[in-house]
């Protein structure tokens, strides 16, 4: 039996919500995100009130290069977002907003010495646009009924503002007194229940000039990519295999030289569950799968959604 075009349209609502989740919630590690269903399509007009909460074990820091050796710290911290859908020159688009709070706590090595750190309060805050340029037009939700994935790609852009607590006597803050820029590139192909993504990003950091003291840290731009494979489930519970891989964003301190560039890979699963029209849960779970010169961590977050306008019952 075919769906209902009522149900494929709720189907694509809520795989576009869980999208505006993955977008804006995540681990401390921005730049190792995992984001499954990013590049999809959904009614223009959708509001999304989101809040989650992540718990993070390992070598977990807010920012990717810091230079301590085993780390053993844990992150604990619940986040609040919001998400629109809306269209920009006749392509679907979304714009995502997140304000992150948290607790961070532990112990690591820097320069030979073992530091402790517990500290709580406000993580650099992010913003996210992200545009569709093919495969998936702005629709209202009478024109999206019939509408039928194929081939997506699409643009986005993030932004971390200077914003978090920031301690210019510690290496490990939940801020990281500098703004970062992330363009990334992605495409998504739909086959049957399966959907494969694909995506290439590079992340772009100003200098922090109030490190340690009043030294200023360079870094290089951080490159990553990220793989996908999303199957839907008839009840529309979809569950996603996400893998990413990265490196660069080595690190100097007053000119000398830069320090060694991070690798490494991750490997998590994502899990959507869809409870109604206007709600749905997402839980997520990450790991290292190799790591060079990197913080390994693992990482687990769930978060809940609530949905109005754009034609919601």
């Amino acid at each position: 039996m075919r769906p209902s075009t009522n149900s494929r349209w709720w189907g694509c609502v809520e795989a576009f919500a869980l999208a505006a989740v993955a977008a804006v919630l995540a681990t401390p590690l921005p730049a190792q995100e995992l984001e499954p269903r990013s590049y999809s399509n959904a009614p223009i007009g959708l509001n999304f009130l989101i809040a989650g909460y992540d718990y993070s074990t390992g070598g977990i820091a807010t920012d990717p290069a810091l230079p301590v050796d085993d780390a053993e710290l844990e992150f604990h911290g619940p986040i609040f977002g919001y998400a629109y859908s809306l269209g920009i020159a006749g392509k679907s688009a979304k714009i995502a907003v997140v304000v992150p709070t948290g607790f961070l706590s532990g112990t690591a090595t820097f320069a030979g010495r073992p530091q402790t750190r517990d500290v709580s309060g406000l993580l650099d805050p992010k913003i996210r646009l992200s545009v569709n340029l093919f495969g998936a037009p702005a629709l209202t939700p009478r024109g999206f009924a019939g509408y039928h994935q194929d081939w997506i790609g699409g643009v986005s852009l993030h932004v971390t503002a200077p914003l978090g607590q920031y301690d210019p006597t510690r290496v490990a803050n939940l801020g990281t007194n500098r703004w970062s820029i992330k363009p990334e590139f992605g495409v998504s192909k739909a086959l049957g229940s399966w959907t494969f993504e694909l995506s290439a990003s590079a992340t772009f950091y100003t200098d922090n000039n109030d490190y340690l003291g009043g030294l200023t840290r360079e870094q290089d731009p951080l490159y990553g990519a990220q793989a996908h494979a999303v199957y839907t489930f008839r009840s529309r519970i979809w569950l996603a295999v996400d893998g990413t891989f990265y490196e660069g964003a080595a690190v100097a301190v007053d000119g000398a030289p830069a320090a060694e560039a991070l690798s490494g890979s991750r490997l998590g699963l994502t899990l959507s569950l869809p409870l109604n029209p206007r709600n749905s849960l997402k839980i997520a779970w990450s790991s290292g799968l190799s790591v060079r010169t990197s913080a390994d961590y693992d990482a687990v977050s769930a978060s809940w959604q609530y949905i109005w306008g754009g034609g919601v019952p």
